[in-house]
C-alpha cells in the first residue's frame, strides 16, 4: 500500500501538473496585468475593518474567512512540510516554494473571487462556495464531472492523518519518550490513547460547523503566528552570522541539484512545488471553500483578502522555518525527517525547552488545520450526496484522527499529495476558463473601491 501511494503521487505530480499550477499562476499574473500585487494595500485595509459594515450573504466575516483559510494552510506544512522539502530536494526546494507563493498570490485572487461570484445553494438551501460550485454555476452541467472529481478528491485530501501523525510524533519524541511514559520501540498504546483524546476534541469543534470553526481559528491563528515568529526570531538572532549562508544555499541549490535526494534539478522543482502547494494551497481549491462562506456581496473584495494567504504562509512562516533548519545545520542530520527534524533544529539552539516549545506550536497549528479540513471535507460530501447527510463525514473524520496517530509518515504524505494533485486539476481548469469574468468584475470594483 505504501509503494502504491508513492507511485501514484509521483505520477500525479509530473511535469504537466507543475505546468498547470505554476504556468497557470503566471498566466493569471500576466492576464491581470499584475492587478493583485498592485492592490495589496487594499487587502490590508479590508482586513483592518474598513469595509466591516458592508454585510452581504454568507456565514462568516472577511477576517474569519482568512483565518479559517490560513488555519488550513498555516499548519504542519509550515513546520514538517518545509523539513520534508529540504530532506528530499535540498535547500534549493525552498526557492521553488517561493515561486509557488509569488504566483499563488494571483491564483488565490482568481480562485477566491470566483468562489464568491459563483456561489450556489446546497440541498438545504444554504449558500455555499468552492470549486465544485464554481464549476456547476459558472461552467454548467456539462462540466459536472470536474466538480465531482474535486469533491471526491477533496474528501480524501482533507483527511486529518498528516496533521495528527506529526502531532503524535512530536509529542511522543519530545515529551513521552524522554519522560518514560512510553518507549521508542513500543509506543502503539500511547499513540492510540492520544489519538482517541484528539478525536474527541476535534468532534466537539466540528459539530459547531463553520461558525464555531471561524471563531476558534480567529482566536488561534494570530496567536500561533506571533508565537512561532518569536521562536524563530530568537533562533535566527543566535545564529545571525549563518543567515547569509542559508540564503546562499537556497539560491545556489535551486539550480545545482547536488544536495537533492536523487541529484536532479527536476527533483528540486517538483519537491518545492509539491510542498509549496501543500503549504499555501494556491490552486488546490480548499481555501476557496472558506472564502466562499464570507459575508460579502463583493467577490473581488474577498479575492483580495485571500491573496494575503500565500504571503503570510509561505513567504513569511515557511521561510522562517527553512532558515532555522539551515542555520542550525539540522538539515544535514541523517535519519531525521518531518517535524522531528525541525524540533532538532530548535532544540540545538534552545536546549532543554526548544522541542517543548515547538510541541506546543504543533499542537495549535495541527488542530486548527484539522478543524478547517473537517469543514472542507464535509462540504465536499454534502455536494455529492446532499447537505442533510454531510454530518456523516464528521463521524468518519474523527475516526480517522485515531488512524492518523498510527500510520507511517511516508504513506500519509503520498496519499495527501496525490489527492491535492487531483483537486488542482478541476480548480485550475475552471479558474482559467472563467478568468475573464474576474477581470471584468475587478475593473468595475476598483473603479469605485476608493470612492
Amino acid at each position: 500500500m505504501e509503494q502504491f501511494f508513492a507511485d501514484f503521487a509521483a505520477f500525479m505530480w509530473g511535469t504537466p501538473l507543475i505546468v498547470l499550477l505554476v504556468g497557470g499562476g503566471l498566466f493569471f499574473v500576466i492576464f491581470s496585468k499584475g492587478l493583485p500585487y498592485r492592490h495589496f494595500p487594499h487587502a490590508i485595509n479590508v482586513l483592518r475593518g474598513k469595509y466591516a459594515k458592508e454585510g452581504g450573504e454568507g456565514q462568516i466575516s472577511h477576517y474569519q474567512a482568512l483565518t479559517t483559510a490560513l488555519s488550513g494552510t498555516l499548519g504542519l506544512g509550515n513546520i514538517a512540510g518545509v523539513a520534508i522539502a529540504i530532506s528530499i530536494g535540498g535547500p534549493g526546494a525552498i526557492f521553488w516554494m517561493w515561486v509557488t507563493a509569488v504566483v499563488g498570490v494571483a491564483t488565490k485572487f482568481y480562485t477566491c473571487t470566483l468562489a464568491v461570484m459563483y456561489r450556489g445553494y446546497d440541498s438545504n438551501g444554504q449558500l455555499q462556495g468552492g470549486p465544485m460550485y464554481v464549476i456547476r454555476e459558472g461552467l454548467g452541467k456539462r462540466w459536472m464531472p470536474l466538480a465531482v472529481l474535486f469533491a471526491l478528491a477533496g474528501m480524501c485530501g482533507a483527511l486529518p492523518v498528516f496533521q495528527i501523525n506529526q502531532l503524535v510524533q512530536i509529542v511522543r519524541d519530545a515529551v513521552a519518550i524522554p519522560s518514560g511514559i512510553t518507549t521508542e520501540s513500543n509506543h502503539l498504546v500511547f499513540d492510540l490513547s492520544l489519538g482517541i483524546a484528539l478525536s474527541i476534541v476535534v468532534w466537539i469543534v466540528l459539530i459547531g460547523n463553520i461558525q464555531r470553526i471561524g471563531k476558534v481559528t480567529a482566536a488561534l491563528v494570530p496567536v500561533m503566528v506571533v508565537l512561532y515568529m518569536i521562536m524563530t526570531i530568537v533562533v535566527l538572532a543566535v545564529k545571525a552570522d549563518q543567515i547569509p549562508n542559508a540564503f546562499y544555499l537556497i539560491f545556489h541549490h535551486a539550480f545545482t541539484p547536488e544536495s537533492a535526494a536523487s541529484g536532479t534539478l527536476l527533483t528540486i522543482i517538483l519537491t518545492g512545488v509539491r510542498r509549496g502547494a501543500f503549504s499555501n494551497e494556491a490552486g488546490i481549491g480548499t481555501e476557496a471553500m472558506a472564502h466562499g462562506a464570507a459575508k460579502t456581496n463583493e467577490p473581488v473584495r474577498e479575492g483580495v483578502v485571500a491573496m494575503v494567504g500565500p504571503v503570510v504562509d509561505t513567504l513569511l512562516v515557511c521561510t522562517c522555518t527553512a532558515l532555522v533548519v539551515l542555520v542550525t545545520g539540522a538539515w544535514q542530520i541523517e535519519g531525521s525527517s518531518g517535524v522531528t527534524l525541525t524540533a532538532q533544529a530548535f532544540e540545538s539552539v534552545l536546549p532543554g525547552f526548544g522541542a517543548y516549545l515547538l510541541t506546543v506550536m504543533v499542537l495549535f497549528l495541527s488542530l486548527s488545520t484539522v478543524f478547517t479540513f473537517g469543514y472542507y471535507g464535509s462540504k465536499c460530501l454534502g455536494f455529492l450526496i446532499g447537505a442533510n447527510r454531510q454530518h456523516y463525514y464528521i463521524w468518519m473524520y474523527t475516526g480517522l484522527v485515531i488512524l492518523g496517530a498510527t500510520v507511517s509518515l511516508t504513506t500519509v504524505v503520498n496519499l495527501i499529495d496525490a489527492m491535492y494533485a487531483l483537486m488542482a486539476i478541476p480548480t485550475m481548469v475552471s479558474t482559467i476558463l472563467l478568468a475573464g469574468k474576474v477581470n471584468q468584475a475587478a475593473k468595475r470594483y476598483f473603479a469605485t473601491a476608493s470612492k
